[in-house]
């Protein structure tokens, strides 16, 4: 893993206005991925966009760590749902 990749979790939370604890319980449920080097916490850039998506979530729907993972989990399903339909529809298309 590229250290250029990585975030430290330190400027996440004054860059988001977020308790270091959020990023904490985040990881702790599954939710992102936090690496640690040296003693220092990054999140990798890949997973910054899942942590935006949770933090809105927290904050401004008052959802709390359980329910970010529910929804997190439905959201997983949703997609695989619509990747479903869509192998599906193609199949479909060949006998049209």
């Amino acid at each position: 893993m590229n250290l250029e990749e990585l975030i430290p979790a330190e400027k996440i939370c004054t860059q988001y206005q977020v308790e270091h604890t959020f990023i904490h319980s985040l990881h702790e449920s599954g939710l992102i991925e936090v690496v640690t080097v040296e003693e220092t916490q990054y999140v990798h850039c890949d997973h910054l966009r899942n942590f935006e998506k949770m933090m809105r979530l927290h904050r401004d729907l008052h959802i709390n760590i359980e329910g970010l993972q529910a929804v997190q989990q439905l959201l997983e399903q949703v997609q695989q749902l619509q990747k479903q339909n869509r192998k599906l529809r193609n199949r479909l298309n060949l006998y049209e």
